[in-house]
C-alpha cells in the first residue's frame, strides 16, 4: 500500500494564495463602491417627437398681447317704458329685423286713456272760452271806438263853432262872452278826446293782456294733452332705430312699471370686439394700438378704442372697433381671439414662447448638445415676451436649439438623451 507524503510546502503556498485573495478583495471592493458611488445616474430617454424644438434667433420682435373675448354691437339701446301699463301683445320676436317705426309690444293703460280724453275736453273749452273771449273784447273795442268817434265828432264841431263866433266878436256882431262859451266848449272836447283816443291805446293793451292769458291757459292744456297723447301713442313701443330686437324680456299680460326695460335693439353692422386680456398684460395697452380680430371665418383690423379701468377676475376688458368689413358670419356674442400689437422692436434676440415661461423670469430650459442627441440644463433668463415669443437676456445663444415643451416630468434630471 502506498503511503502519501506530507508537502508542507503546498499547503504552505495555498495558505498564502488564501490571504492574497483576501486582501485584494479588501482592497477592490472599496474602490468598486467609491467608483460605484461617483458614477451619475443615466440619463433618461425622451422622444424626440414629444417635444417642441425651437432655435434661438435675432431679428425683428413686434410684443403682443392675446385675449378671448366676443363680438357686441357699438350701438345698443334698451327701449324702457314710459308709463305704467300690462302687456297687450306681442308683436315681434328676438331676431327680428326692425325700422325705426316698427311696433315691438303694445301696452294698455285704461287709466291713461281716460286722462287723455278727459285733457282734450279741458283743451276744447278752453279754445271756447278764448274765442268767446276774443268776441267779447272785439265787441268791447267797437263800442270804445264809437265813443271816441263822437267824441271827436263833438269836438271838431265845437272848435268850428268856437272858430266862428271868435270871428263874429272880432268883427262885432257877436257878445264876448258867447265867443268865450264856445271856446270854452270847444277846449272841454279837445280834453276829451285825447282821454278817448288814451283810453283807445290802453283798451288795446288791455285786450292783449286778457288774450294773453285765455291763450296760456289753452296752451298748458294743448301741452297736457299733447302729453297724454304722446304717453298713449307709447303705449306702442317701437324701436326708435333700425337694427334687430335682441330681447324683449316681458310676457304677455305682465304689469310694467314707468322705467322698466321692455326691449333691447342693437345694429349688427356696427360691431366690436370685447377682448379679455390678462391683467399681468394689460399694462402696456394703451388707446389707438393696432390690433387684429379672429372670427374663424376671417381676420378683421381694428384698433383698440377703450381699456376697462377695473379688473374683473384677473382680467382687463378692452374694446377694438373693427375697421375691416366683417366676414360672413360675423353676428353679436360670437367668440372671438384677439391680438394687440404692443410694439416693434428692430433687432432682439428671441426664441418661441416655451410652456412655462414668464417675462422678466429665469427659468431652466434643456438645450440640445452638439452630437444633436443629448440635451442639457441651462438656466435662461428671459425679458419680454410677445404671443408666440419671448426675448433672451441671458443663457442662450443665437443658433442654440432648446426645448420649449413642459419638462417637468424630468426636473429631476439635469440631461436627457433624444432618441
Amino acid at each position: 500500500m502506498a503511503m502519501d507524503v506530507a508537502r508542507p510546502e503546498r499547503a504552505r503556498r495555498r495558505k498564502i494564495r488564501r490571504i492574497i485573495y483576501v486582501v485584494l478583495a479588501l482592497a477592490i471592493i472599496p474602490l468598486v463602491t467609491l467608483a460605484l458611488s461617483r458614477l451619475k445616474p443615466a440619463a433618461p430617454t425622451v422622444e424626440r417627437a414629444t417635444v417642441w424644438l425651437d432655435t434661438v434667433k435675432r431679428g425683428p420682435f413686434i410684443r403682443n398681447v392675446r385675449g378671448l373675448g366676443t363680438l357686441v354691437p357699438e350701438e345698443i339701446i334698451w327701449i324702457p317704458a314710459t308709463t305704467d301699463g300690462r302687456v297687450e301683445r306681442r308683436l315681434a320676436l328676438p331676431g327680428t329685423v326692425l325700422q325705426p317705426d316698427t311696433v315691438i309690444l303694445e301696452l294698455t293703460n285704461p287709466e291713461l286713456e281716460q286722462a287723455l280724453l278727459d285733457a282734450e275736453w279741458k283743451l276744447k273749452g278752453a279754445e271756447a272760452d278764448l274765442a268767446n273771449l276774443k268776441v267779447k273784447l272785439q265787441s268791447e273795442r267797437m263800442t270804445q271806438q264809437a265813443a271816441a268817434a263822437t267824441v271827436r265828432s263833438d269836438y271838431q264841431q265845437a272848435r268850428l263853432q268856437a272858430d266862428r263866433d271868435a270871428e263874429l266878436n272880432r268883427l262885432g256882431l257877436l257878445a264876448d262872452l258867447n265867443a268865450k262859451l264856445s271856446r270854452a266848449k270847444a277846449e272841454d272836447l279837445a280834453n276829451r278826446d285825447k282821454i278817448e283816443q288814451k283810453r283807445l291805446e290802453i283798451g288795446v293793451e288791455a285786450i292783449q293782456a286778457q288774450l294773453a292769458v285765455q291763450q296760456s291757459t289753452v296752451e298748458q292744456l294743448r301741452a297736457l294733452c299733447a302729453l297724454k297723447r304722446n304717453q298713449v301713442e307709447a303705449l306702442k313701443v317701437r324701436a326708435g332705430i333700425p337694427g334687430v330686437l335682441q330681447q324683449v324680456p316681458v310676457e304677455v299680460g305682465q304689469r310694467v312699471a314707468v322705467g322698466a326695460n321692455l326691449a333691447r335693439v342693437a345694429q349688427p353692422q356696427k360691431l366690436k370686439a370685447e377682448l379679455k386680456i390678462a391683467e399681468t398684460q394689460a399694462k402696456d395697452i394703451q388707446i389707438g394700438q393696432q390690433a387684429e380680430v379672429d372670427t374663424r371665418n376671417g381676420i378683421i383690423l381694428g384698433r383698440v378704442s377703450r381699456i376697462d379701468p377695473a379688473v374683473q377676475q384677473g382680467t382687463v376688458t378692452v374694446d377694438v372697433r373693427l375697421e375691416g368689413e366683417l366676414p360672413p358670419g360675423a353676428r353679436p356674442d360670437l367668440s372671438v381671439d384677439g391680438t394687440i400689437e404692443i410694439e416693434k422692436l428692430a433687432d432682439l434676440v428671441q426664441v418661441g414662447r416655451p410652456t412655462f415661461g414668464q417675462p422678466y423670469s429665469t427659468v431652466g430650459l434643456f438645450k440640445l448638445e452638439a452630437d444633436g442627441r443629448h440635451a442639457s440644463r441651462a438656466q435662461v433668463k428671459l425679458g419680454r415676451s410677445a404671443v408666440n415669443s419671448i426675448e433672451i437676456v441671458e443663457g442662450l445663444r443665437v443658433g442654440d436649439q432648446v426645448i420649449l415643451s413642459d419638462m417637468s416630468a424630468w426636473d429631476a434630471y439635469d440631461r436627457i438623451r433624444l432618441n
